[in-house]
């Protein structure tokens, strides 16, 4: 089997993430080409030597632009704070280099068309914005089913990314609340997520109606070395700074298609941890979606003869559902760590195939032009429309 090695820049979260998914894609997925862990990067070395062992990464390194520059590296994974995204892929497209890039994809719009542009010089490299999302089996049945005419004309979408790990007032400020680290809140955050889903779906995002708000406006500095996603410890002696993202925002939208739709998204909904939800309406029938049940969709048919409509609950965990051959017998779940693996096996078929695989940067652009469009609605109070 033909082989690429991997070079993955940073180790917390998403690197853990991304490192299951590298090391078990072709465990249970036929590829025609098998990735090779070969160098973790990230600053705090104690850290990264842990995580490297621990995931089994050949080497460390400390310095990014080393590992973009090696000759020996194929594919450079970017799963760092958004303020790095753009300099890290702008670098590695340079240096002849496969990208798979956290999202949102970038700081701003600005930063997002001069990556497309970089990418467009290079038409034999592969470049993909993880949003894992859409390779949930339950997504892709949804996918085949409006494909198939199955809910009809489509009027609306509703979706809602919830979260409640910063509703602690004592929760410090880390990167994710400080706008030169994160350029967004839950805007960029997440959704991110469910602008990719809705445009996955639904269709293009027409124009954009916004509102935001800000409950808790200074925070405790963070001990950035023992700070991650959904945990942070206070730096009591560093004094406190200030938010300067959204905590919440939520978005009326048209699309193109001529439906219309909402999002809502918070970081203070207590109960909610990671409630990634949509609804879509049609003519003909109605989906639903819950991913903190992401095995199941729910599908309502006015094809169904009268006395028996009603939302039906499918488990996606059949043979024919997308991904599902590879992994357990019928009815046996899959969880939020599968939706890597799938990210995985698509970005190397793409590459064997030297066929571009989507959501990629230009999906990535798009998608920031709406989140922009929003935040820009949101302060100057109107109707934007996404040019």
């Amino acid at each position: 089997m033909k082989t690429m090695n991997v070079g993955i820049i940073g180790y917390k979260f998403m690197g853990k993430a991304h490192s299951n998914a590298w090391s078990r894609a072709h465990q249970f997925f036929p590829m025609d080409i098998k990735p090779i862990m070969k160098v973790a990067c990230g600053r705090h070395e104690k850290g990264l030597k842990e995580f490297a062992k621990n995931w089994g990464w050949e080497e460390t390194e400390t310095d990014w632009r080393k590992v973009v520059e090696r000759d020996d590296i194929d594919i450079v994974d970017i799963s760092v704070p958004q303020h790095l995204h753009f300099e890290i892929a702008m670098a590695a497209l340079k240096n002849g280099k496969h990208v798979f890039c956290e999202k949102p994809l970038a700081m701003n719009v600005e930063q997002a068309r001069e990556l497309c542009k970089e990418a467009d010089k290079h038409p034999g490299l592969i470049h993909y914005v993880n949003h894992n999302y859409r390779r949930c089996p339950a997504v892709m049945l949804a996918k085949k089913l409006i494909d198939e005419g199955k809910i009809g004309r489509i009027f609306h979408w509703r979706g809602a990314y919830l979260q409640d790990w910063i509703v602690d007032p004592d929760f410090p400020l880390t990167w994710h609340l400080q706008a030169n680290k994160a350029g967004m809140g839950p805007q960029g955050d997440l959704n991110s997520h469910s602008v990719d889903l809705a445009r996955f779906l639904v269709g293009e995002i027409e124009t954009v109606s916004c509102m935001t708000a800000n409950f808790i406006t200074e925070r405790t500095l963070p001990d950035e070395a023992a700070s991650g996603t959904f945990s942070g410890t206070a730096n009591v002696s560093a004094g406190k700074g200030s938010v300067t993202v959204e905590d919440a925002a939520f978005m009326n939208v048209k699309f193109a298609g001529g439906a219309l739709g909402s999002f809502e998204t918070t970081r203070f909904a207590p109960g909610r941890k990671n409630y990634n939800y949509f609804e879509i309406y049609g003519s003909k029938g109605s989906l639903i979606f819950n991913l903190e049940r992401m095995n199941e969709l729910q599908y309502y048919s006015l094809d169904d003869p009268s006395f028996a409509q009603g939302f039906r609950t499918i488990m996606v965990t059949e043979g024919e559902h997308a991904y599902m051959p590879a992994w357990w017998p019928p009815g046996h779940i899959i969880g939020y760590e599968h939706e890597f693996v799938h990210a995985v096996v698509d970005f190397m078929s793409a590459i064997a195939k030297n066929e571009q695989i989507s959501p990629n940067f230009h999906d990535g652009l798009k998608e920031m032009e709406i989140l922009t469009a929003g935040l820009l609605s949101a302060k100057e109070g109107k109707e934007i429309t996404i040019s």
